[in-house]
């Protein structure tokens, strides 16, 4: 099997994808933009090839180095960055070689577009928050406001968290938004929903059935949390609600989902909901066809004591998992940003939870505007825990 894995550098975990592959059999060709030398060691053992394209915006450098692969290597079997950034391209180059594994570019605007996203909701029959497009002009939206009620949101249409969104408490923040917002056609707008965002995060086999199922729950607002420089915390739950898992698996279905990762985002409201839902029912977000960011995937292993990483490579391999779990248990993040004074000390909080940090580093400066500076990941057995590690960590001098 011939697997080409577009920037498998990136983020640095993704060598684990492709470790796993090649323990599998997979022939693992890599195309990036960064030197080989610079590649993590465990992720040039696993590369059969590496092409190196001066960009990866470049698509005709890219199409030439899959056709280089192809000449050399025979038919491609996959083609997957498991990225957010480049599934368009992914499906663009499938398109393009006749690759049949995964999306191609009649089904990209589907997992792309908030928008289209609605449509296969409805079609699920998948309980959604109301939207309209900012392009319809001030007179629709504001109309629209009056039938949810302020606040609502406004997000571009095709993006990723909580980057360009806007919170509009009123029809003179409405006003300002389209004087102030040029790109506002590409724009649609939501009622606002306030509760828990808790991911679907599942592998799915070639046949749309689910490989492994987890759930993580997500502060209420990361735009909060970036534009208001809070802390951030969230965390990996032992076990997934029954009500989730069947709305997950049902929302594969309705978008016709095959052969990946998914990260499927929930509210779970705090309050009734006309149409919507009573507390603590879930009503969907958005879909995005990869793993989630950051060190989910890491964090969703030390929780079900498992590798997604292995399972995902079994599923492209075998169609199958032959990846097992062990004890479950919590697995919580919490980050500190170094603008603020924190009651505990840094040696504090290593010396208290001692051996069930499994992870403890500074973030990446890409990702500190949402993650802060400074993280702590630990395995817990009990919510209670939880909510003391999350406070223990954040608690701030006055």
């Amino acid at each position: 099997m011939n697997f080409v894995f577009i920037s498998p550098h990136f983020p640095h975990t993704y060598w684990q994808f492709c470790q796993w592959l090649y323990q599998n059999g997979v022939k693992v060709l890599g195309i990036a933009d960064a030197p080989y030398d610079s590649l993590q060691r465990e992720l040039k053992k696993s590369l059969t090839e590496y092409y190196r394209v001066n960009s990866l915006e470049n698509y005709d450098e890219v199409y030439r180095a899959v056709a280089y692969f192809a000449f050399r290597y025979g038919r491609i079997d996959w083609i997957e960055s498991n990225n957010e950034y480049w599934l368009e391209q992914d499906a663009r180059l499938r398109t393009d070689f006749n690759v049949t594994t995964g999306l191609q570019t009649d089904r990209i605007r589907s997992i792309k577009e908030k928008s289209e996203m609605k449509k296969y909701y409805a079609k699920g029959d998948i309980p959604t928050a109301r939207q309209i497009r900012a392009a319809e002009g001030f007179d629709a939206v504001s109309g629209f406001a009056r039938q949810t009620d302020y606040p609502i949101i406004a997000k571009p249409d095709v993006g990723v968290g909580a980057s360009g969104t806007y919170k509009i408490e009123d029809d003179e923040q409405l006003q300002s938004f389209y004087k102030t917002e040029s790109n506002y056609r590409n724009y649609v707008v939501e009622e606002f929903i306030t509760g828990e965002i808790c991911s679907y995060d599942a592998i799915i086999d070639v046949r749309g059935n689910p490989l492994f199922e987890s759930m993580t729950v997500w502060p209420p607002s990361i735009m909060d949390i970036v534009n208001l420089r809070l802390d951030l915390s969230y965390y990996v739950d032992r076990e997934i609600p029954d009500s989730l898992r069947e709305l997950g698996q049902r929302t594969v279905k309705a978008f016709g989902i095959w052969n990946r990762f998914v990260h499927l985002e929930f509210f779970r409201l705090d309050g009734d909901r006309e149409g919507l839902g009573k507390k603590g029912d879930f009503v969907a977000l958005e879909v995005n066809m990869r793993p989630a960011g950051g060190y989910t995937p890491d964090m969703i292993n030390f929780a079900h004591s498992t590798d997604v990483y292995k399972i995902w490579a079994d599923m492209v391999a075998f169609g199958e998992s032959r990846t097992q779990q062990g004890h479950q248990q919590y697995c919580a993040f919490a980050s500190r940003r170094d603008i603020y004074h924190y009651v505990h000390s840094h040696e504090e909080v290593l010396s208290r939870y001692g051996d069930r940090i499994v992870m403890c580093e500074r973030m990446p400066e890409l990702f500190s505007a949402a993650m802060g500076q400074q993280m702590y990941t630990v395995k817990l057995q009990t919510m209670e825990e939880v909510n003391d590690f999350v406070k223990f960590v954040h608690d701030k001098k006055q």
